[in-house]
C-alpha cells in the first residue's frame, strides 16, 4: 500500500469519526515554465506532519503517516521535537488501527 492510499484512508476514518482536521501538503508547486519549484512562502515550516488535528480541549495533534519502510526525514524530526516541547502531540502512524490506539 502506498503512503498516499495510507493517508486517504485514515482522512477518510476521521471524517467518519467527524474529527476536526486537515490534510497538510507543504511540498511546493512545480512551475513547468520555469522547470522549477516555486517558493515555499516566507515562514513556512519544513516538516509539517501529513494530518493535522485539533482535539477536543483545543490540544494540536499532528500525524506523520508513513509506510511500514517509511522513515522521518530530519526536518520531521525536528518538527516533532518542537511540537512536543511546545505542549503539541504528535504520532508515527502507518495504519486507521495506529490511529485507534492513541483513542482517535
Amino acid at each position: 500500500m502506498k503512503e498516499t492510499d495510507v493517508q486517504k484512508a485514515i482522512c477518510d476514518y476521521l471524517s467518519y469519526k467527524k474529527h476536526f482536521f486537515w490534510r497538510t501538503n507543504n511540498i511546493p508547486i512545480y512551475d513547468p515554465k520555469r522547470k522549477t519549484y516555486r517558493a515555499m512562502p516566507k515562514y513556512s515550516i519544513h516538516g509539517v506532519p501529513d494530518i493535522i488535528l485539533i482535539g477536543e480541549i483545543g490540544q494540536f495533534i499532528g500525524l506523520e503517516v508513513k509506510t511500514s519502510k517509511g522513515k522521518q526525514s530530519k526536518h520531521q524530526k525536528e518538527f516533532e521535537k518542537n511540537c512536543k516541547e511546545a505542549g503539541g502531540e504528535y504520532y508515527i502512524i502507518k495504519s486507521i488501527d495506529d490511529v485507534q490506539e492513541i483513542g482517535l
